[in-house]
């Protein structure tokens, strides 16, 4: 199946709501499956989604992940309502995280979600306001082959 047009959506994710980890990252799975994309496109997606929202859920009290999907690209933004960032350059470190103790007891904040959202993207943005939030925006684009 080829897309013709674009598909959007989004997903209100809640900090601090474990219980619902994953949810957005696997839809958007789904739908790029159910379009037939290839194996390696929706990996990609799926990890960048997934960090973004576990990203949300640990550090910020409430956030929004968008995706856009067109014939040459699939979009993500995650927007979040959070502390900010204080040294982005810091944190695109791997293995480098300020996640709480708590977090990191249930096997979270291991300091490799911002390094594998630019790893899994072509193109990888970040914004971050200290006490305002942050903006991760994430392209990976198609070349439309179908697994």
């Amino acid at each position: 199946m080829d897309i013709k047009d674009t598909i959007e959506g989004s997903f209100h994710i809640v900090g601090g709501d474990f219980s619902r980890a994953g949810e957005a990252s696997t839809e958007i799975k789904s739908i790029l499956q159910s379009l037939g994309f290839n194996k390696e496109i929706v990996r990609r997606a799926a990890i960048a989604t997934f960090e973004a929202e576990m990203n949300i859920i640990i550090y910020t009290t409430a956030g929004i992940l968008r995706y856009e999907i067109t014939p040459e690209r699939i979009k993500i933004i995650a927007q979040d309502m959070g502390p900010g960032i204080e040294d982005v350059e810091l944190a695109m470190q791997e293995g480098y995280s300020t996640a709480p103790d708590w977090v990191r007891e249930m096997g979270w904040g291991s300091g490799m979600g911002l390094p594998n959202m630019k790893k899994n993207s072509d193109d990888f943005k970040i914004d971050s306001v200290v006490g305002e939030g942050t903006t991760v925006e994430m392209i990976i684009y198609l070349d439309n082959t179908k697994s």
